[in-house]
């Protein structure tokens, strides 16, 4: 089971978007956006998802502040669509923390899920 915690904006429906597109191997948990990042720090969760206003500042701000930087990746940005192809490379370096906008939820969720599921499929 590929644990997922989420926290930011919408929370609910991000939770859903994954439980939907995660083939029965995904378990949600929504909290804080601190609850979060936590919970993948030790060990907890596998992945942290949080959506805000701009993709990359409440939405893993926190995340940075305890996984770091070089786990976190801003999936999308106002201007800036998010693509499969960025996805699947940072799901491949291991990126574990995930931010995105508010208006790309049901764009990007599936494609983080998608990418989340095809390294299980190569690992596996």
């Amino acid at each position: 089971m590929i644990r997922v915690n989420v926290g930011g904006m919408s929370a609910k429906e991000v939770a859903n978007l994954i439980l939907e597109h995660g083939q029965g191997q995904f378990q949600v948990k929504i909290g804080s956006d601190i609850e979060g990042a936590k919970g993948v720090a030790a060990g907890e969760a596998d992945y942290y998802f949080g959506a805000c206003a701009t993709g990359g500042g409440g939405a893993l701000s926190m995340a940075i502040a305890i996984l770091g930087y070089q786990k976190c990746f801003t999936a999308s940005m106002p201007g800036k669509q998010p693509k499969q192809e960025d996805i699947n490379k940072a799901v491949k370096e291991g990126k574990k923390a995930f931010g995105f906008t508010q208006d790309h939820i049901k764009t990007v969720v599936p494609m983080i899920i998608k990418a989340i599921l095809l390294k299980q499929s190569l690992e596996g």
